[in-house]
């Protein structure tokens, strides 16, 4: 379990940190700041789900994810007293971890919105902007399927 709070610890930290560097030193103004040729640095204020899914201006929108998120949180640290193994641990630490992060900027942004600033793209295409947190819930989600999947065969 210390391993898999840690991660969340330090996930939910550095998605913070990296919001507030984004917010404080490249997008004051906002602008797109071409880093690479199919990564650019944007600001993007998510008021919905994963990828903008219900991103609508409601004001409810924002206290039902994060009070759903909340529900998840607990259900995974319940899960996590019970990993049997360290992939199993330092995946839920991940998920746990970028729930967390985007949930703190649910409620203590002003916007009440999660703030996204990585932009990948080839060509036209564009992902939809995203964060450490996401990110960082990504990688638990394949760690978590290659453990259940290849470890434990």
């Amino acid at each position: 379990m210390r391993l898999g709070l840690s991660i969340a610890v330090t996930v939910a930290a550095l998605d913070q940190l990296s919001k507030w560097a984004v917010l404080v030193f490249f997008m004051d103004p906002p602008r797109v700041i071409k880093l690479l040729p199919f990564l650019d640095l944007v600001l993007v204020y998510n008021r919905g789900a994963s990828f903008g899914f219900l991103n609508i201006s409601a004001q409810w929108v924002p206290w039902l994810l994060t009070t759903i998120a909340a529900a998840v949180v607990i259900a995974l640290i319940v899960w996590l007293r019970r990993a049997e193994n360290r992939y199993l641990a330092a995946a839920l630490g991940l998920i746990i971890g970028g729930a967390v992060g985007n949930g703190m900027d649910r409620v203590l942004r002003e916007r009440h919105a999660v703030v996204d600033f990585i932009d990948l793209y080839v060509g036209a295409f564009h992902w939809p902007a995203f964060n450490v947190a996401d990110s960082a819930i990504v990688i638990g989600v394949f760690i978590m399927l290659y453990d259940g999947l290849i470890i434990r065969r």
